[in-house]
C-alpha cells in the first residue's frame, strides 16, 4: 500500500462500513482470547487496529514497512517501529498475539511473514489474520493496492500450518455483499477505497452487521479471517472450518 493509500485509509476507516465492521470483528476475538498482553499489529497502515488493540488492554506496537504509516501511527500517539514482515526486529517467544490484517496477500514469499509471526509468538500466544479471498474476484482493485493473490480456505491454512502453528479457526466474512462486490469490481478500474454517501455507507453497514447474527461464516465471502495458536502440545490439533 503507497503512501497515498495510507492517508486514504486513515482519513475514511473511522466512518467507513468496511473498516468499522473489521474492527469490531477485532473487539470480539480480543474479548474471546480472555487477558490481554503484549500484542503486535503487523502491516498495520495507520494504526486503527492498534488503537482497537490498546483501547482493549493490549500493550500493543504497531508496525509497518511504510515510513509514512509509522509516522501516522506515532502521530496518533501510537506506538510504532519500521518493520517487514518477513523480519520482525522483536525477540523469539515475546509476544502474546500477532494480528496482520491485509498483509501476508501483499507479499510475495507469504511463508516468510507466517514463520514470523510463529517466531515472535510465546507458547500459547495465537495471531488474528485477515486476508482476502476468492482468485474468481479479482479485479483491478487488487493490482491498485498491491496484492500478489487472493487465498482460499486450504491456502491460508496451508501457509499458517507450515510456519507450526495451530488453527483454531477459519471464517468468512462480508458473504451477504459479495455478489454485489463482486459485480462492481468487474467494472472497476482501481482502487475501492473512496469516501462514499452516507446513507449508502449505512445501508452497507446494516447488511454486513446481519452477518454477526446469521449462519453465513462457511459460505464463500470476500475476505477470510483466520485464528491460530502457537503450541508446542504433540497431541494435535482440530481445525473448526467455519
Amino acid at each position: 500500500m503507497d503512501a497515498t493509500e495510507i492517508r486514504q485509509l486513515v482519513a475514511l476507516e473511522r466512518t467507513h462500513w468496511w473498516y468499522r465492521e473489521r474492527r469490531a470483528i477485532l473487539r470480539r476475538e480480543l474479548r474471546a482470547l480472555g487477558r490481554p498482553g503484549r500484542a503486535l499489529d503487523v502491516g498495520a497502515a495507520g494504526g486503527g487496529n492498534t488503537e482497537v488493540l490498546v483501547e482493549q488492554g493490549w500493550d500493543a506496537t504497531a508496525t509497518d514497512s511504510s515510513p509514512v504509516a509509522v509516522e501516522i501511527a506515532r502521530e496518533r500517539g501510537l506506538r510504532a517501529v519500521p518493520a517487514d514482515a518477513r523480519g520482525l526486529p522483536f525477540e523469539s517467544a515475546s509476544v502474546d498475539l500477532v494480528t496482520a490484517f491485509d498483509v501476508l496477500e501483499h507479499v510475495e514469499q507469504d511463508h516468510l511473514v507466517t514463520e514470523e509471526i510463529a517466531r515472535v509468538l510465546r507458547p500459547g500466544g495465537h495471531t488474528l489474520i485477515a486476508v482476502p479471498c476468492d482468485m474468481e474476484l479479482w479485479s483491478p482493485h487488487d493490482d491498485a493496492v498491491g496484492h500478489v493473490r487472493r487465498y482460499s480456505r486450504d491456502s491460508l491454512v496451508r501457509v499458517v500450518e507450515k510456519a507450526g502453528l495451530q488453527v483454531e479457526r477459519v471464517w468468512s466474512w462480508n458473504v451477504l455483499l459479495r455478489p454485489l462486490i463482486a459485480r462492481h469490481r468487474r467494472g472497476s478500474t482501481g482502487s475501492d477505497l473512496r469516501r462514499m454517501p452516507a446513507v449508502i455507507n449505512a445501508g452497507l453497514s446494516a447488511v454486513v452487521i446481519a452477518e454477526r447474527y446469521l449462519p453465513v461464516q462457511s459460505r464463500r465471502g470476500v475476505t477470510l479471517f483466520l485464528r491460530a495458536r502457537r503450541d508446542e502440545s504433540p497431541f494435535g490439533h482440530k481445525v473448526s472450518l467455519c
